[in-house]
């Protein structure tokens, strides 16, 4: 599986723009290569780099196993998780300082997860355990 952005290059700098210190919209993600027995898939943006340990940007699961395109500043996508924020939904990279880095990764799980909206990174993970048929990263740089 591969997951990629028209918006930015793999290792390279995330435009203002999908920032807090822009529109703080979602980029544009598109992916391939999404094995034909998966039955949904999920997405986690994370920054390993943050003071206090890997921040959750946004997660979402449930996503049809069909999509290919995530739109720019896509207001609904799949079921939504709880992010470090404590909210659903997308928030851009802010780093209080430094250049951080930003991964977003695309899971195909064989399986229905069958976990309710508003579940956290570790409920996520722990309900892919053993289900994950392919994984796509695609990590970008943003720094004040």
């Amino acid at each position: 599986m591969r997951l990629t952005s028209s918006a930015f290059a793999h290792e390279g700098l995330i435009p203002r723009r999908y920032t807090c210190d822009g529109a703080d919209v979602s980029p544009p993600l598109e992916l391939e290569e999404i094995p034909a027995a998966a039955v949904s898939l999920v997405l986690i943006m994370d920054d390993p780099d943050a003071p206090a340990g890997t921040w959750d940007h946004w997660i979402a699961y449930d996503i049809p196993a069909t999509t290919t395109v995530i739109p720019e500043g896509v207001g609904s996508l799949g079921t939504p998780g709880r992010n470090s924020w404590g909210r659903t939904g997308y928030g851009g990279p802010c780093p209080p300082s430094g250049t951080h880095r930003y991964f977003f990764t695309v899971y195909a799980p064989d399986t229905d997860l069958g976990l309710g909206p508003g579940a956290g990174k570790s409920q996520l993970l722990d309900a892919l355990s053993g289900h994950v048929l392919a994984e796509a990263t695609l990590m970008g740089r943003y720094g004040r």
